[in-house]
């Protein structure tokens, strides 16, 4: 007797969790090329050749191959017997021909709604003062991580990694060189529906990361943000 071999059906609520979470995982394009050069690494690929290969900093490279191992397109192997001492990670891809779409939902919106709806619930220069406070000291962590180095005494080498670490969080984010300043520039915001209904929420603690990140890089500065999608403009700017 022949067994049924048909991938099984969606229902519109699974399809859109499994989309949501395609776009998660690719929506960034670094990320998908990436997954793209894992797919075609027999052995697979550790952190720090990752991070050589696309010239990102080894935190911001991480982040990338933690997103897709989470998501299930990687498996993490030890990679033993090849150099002294404590044995490093390989990223491997995983094999996904015959597998229909079942990743985990995404979770961001999610947390963000959640976020700024308890926020709501102070009033509207307290609830923005708190998200900036909250972004702050997440960007002060994030630039712990990715340990300062003397590059980071200048502001542009600060300022990119800055817009790298953006990125590495879904904000498609580069920096540009305007007149005398500097700009990142966020193309997409990984927030979605959760910005605009409270973008004096979300939006706080989005500054509140660059100007963290900024100043565990490099130092206290005053960032200027003249641009905001949820505002209706094409782009969110942060000039330095």
């Amino acid at each position: 007797m022949s067994g049924d071999t048909r991938t099984p059906q969606l229902t519109g609520d699974e399809f859109t969790a499994a989309v949501t979470s395609l776009a998660n995982a690719f929506g960034d394009p670094t990320r998908r090329e990436i997954y793209l050069r894992l797919r075609s690494a027999d052995r697979g690929l550790t952190c720090s050749e990752v991070a050589e290969h696309f010239e990102l900093h080894p935190n911001v490279a991480r982040h990338h191959l933690d997103k897709l191992a989470a998501g299930g397109y990687l498996n993490v192997e030890l990679a033993r017997g090849e150099a002294a001492g404590r044995p490093s990670k390989r990223y491997v891809a995983r094999e996904t021909v015959g597998h229909p779409l079942t990743f985990p939902p995404r979770r961001d919106d999610l947390l963000a709604t959640l976020l700024a709806r308890s926020l709501q619930l102070l009033p509207p220069e307290q609830a923005t003062l708190m998200a900036e406070e909250v972004g702050f000291d997440y960007g002060r962590a994030l630039a712990a991580r990715m340990e300062p180095s003397e590059g980071h005494k200048f502001l542009r080498t600060a300022v990119v990694s800055v817009a790298d670490a953006l990125t590495a969080h879904g904000f498609a984010a580069h920096a540009e060189s305007k007149g005398e300043s500097l700009q990142i520039i966020s193309e997409q915001c990984p927030f979605g529906e959760a910005a605009q209904q409270f973008p004096h929420v979300v939006c706080a603690v989005d500054r509140g990361m660059i100007r963290g990140m900024l100043a565990g890089l490099y130092g206290d500065t005053n960032p200027q943000f003249s641009s905001s999608r949820p505002a209706g403009d094409a782009h969110c700017v942060a000039c330095v």
